[in-house]
């Protein structure tokens, strides 16, 4: 009997404070990963999931403020749309965007890569925080 792969299926919302730290973004994969097989999500998007926690969580490390009490927020659902994975860090000066950057750049890739990977994404931002979203499709 051929193993059926079932799509993954709403679960309760997860959100992790966590250090503001690149540590954390081990962290972030390990358990959205986790959170993704229980709910029977396939190896590709279980894959794809985890690179875009760790571009999210890597560009609010390097290009942001931890929010004030020192830490990052982590947070995912899925909905009608697929898997949205936001990360709220304490803002910048600018606001996150995505560059071109050349063959030959060290740095510059990170929303590009989530702009590929991502059916959208988008930011929210206040006085306070921002919050970068980025939905990947599940169907």
């Amino acid at each position: 009997m051929a193993d059926t792969v079932r799509q993954p299926t709403e679960a309760d919302p997860v959100t992790l404070d966590l250090p503001f730290s690149a540590e954390s973004a081990a962290v972030a994969r390990r358990q959205l990963i986790e959170w993704m097989r229980s709910l029977g999500a396939r190896d590709e998007q279980r894959d794809d999931a985890r690179i875009l926690v760790s571009e999210l969580v890597g560009n609010a490390i390097r290009h942001a403020r931890p929010l004030a009490d020192g830490t990052m927020h982590v947070a995912w659902e899925t909905g009608p749309t697929g898997l949205d994975i936001a990360v709220t860090d304490g803002g910048a000066r600018t606001t996150p965007e995505k560059v071109d950057a050349g063959v030959c750049d060290l740095a510059g890739r990170g929303l590009a890569i989530v702009e590929v990977l991502a059916s959208r994404w988008w930011v929210e931002s206040s006085r306070s925080c921002t919050t970068v979203h980025a939905v990947l499709a599940l169907a």
